[in-house]
């Protein structure tokens, strides 16, 4: 299977619990009938919390979920993510994300899965990790951060949801801290295969995602052709 990242501006299980839409989306990517889905909820801490609930959700769908802690992690870690079909990380703190898996060496071990097929997903930080760089709270008001650059340009998650988001994010492309990328809102989800964006699926009517970049120093951004995942139309916001 070509290399898939499912990125979330929000919603899932954990943001729209009685939602399904995304969820059930990214388990169809990964072709199999019963697919091995793993929770990484570092970025928050590997809460209890995140991962109780993660559970409730995903033990109700034709899956086998299960769930990484890196801080007791397994003695075969690359074992254990080769066996996965999908990844999927939860939000939480981006800059605590990736210098734990740099520290274990998780980001190379999900760097050859997701190479070798595995579908990477995942919602806010999870979302933005996979970017050359994420606008992100990770370490107070919202500040641009180098991520992993597996995916090109920027990304923001809850481009709605945050009323500070969208004009943070247009400075920072407008001045050179970011550069152009993606803007996502809550209950979208911009699917990439390989590095090109080839879909944008959302779990709300209303949600959108959108490509902000800047030209003759003025701010343009494009809205991106999104299917609701509750019915066949493809929408363009306004």
């Amino acid at each position: 299977m070509s290399p898939q990242i499912i990125a979330m501006g929000g919603g899932g299980f954990s943001m729209e619990p009685d939602n399904p839409l995304l969820d059930d989306y990214i388990l169809e990517q990964a072709g199999k009938s019963d697919p091995v889905v793993c929770f990484l909820p570092t970025a928050s801490g590997d809460s209890d919390t995140y991962v109780r609930r993660f559970y409730s959700a995903f033990s109700l769908k034709p899956c086998r979920p299960r769930h990484l802690s890196i801080f007791e992690p397994p003695a075969d870690l690359g074992g254990f993510i080769n066996d996965c079909d999908i990844i999927y990380v939860g939000g939480g703190n981006t800059r605590n994300l990736i210098v734990l898996w740099k520290e274990w060496g998780l980001d190379a071990l999900l760097r050859d899965a997701w190479q070798a097929g595995c579908v990477l997903s995942g919602i806010s930080a999870g979302a933005i990790c996979w970017f050359t760089q994420g606008l992100t709270d990770s370490a107070g008001p919202l500040a641009p951060m180098n991520c992993l650059g597996w995916l090109p340009g920027s990304c923001t998650p809850h481009y709605d949801g945050e009323a500070n988001r969208r004009p943070c994010y247009h400075r920072c492309i407008r001045e050179g801290a970011l550069s152009a990328g993606y803007a996502l809102d809550d209950g979208a989800a911009a699917h990439f295969i390989g590095t090109e964006l080839a879909h944008v699926v959302s779990s709300r009517p209303n949600a959108r995602a959108y490509h902000a970049s800047v030209k003759n120093k003025q701010i343009f951004e494009e809205p991106i052709p999104t299917r609701f995942l509750g019915g066949s139309r493809y929408v363009i916001a306004g």
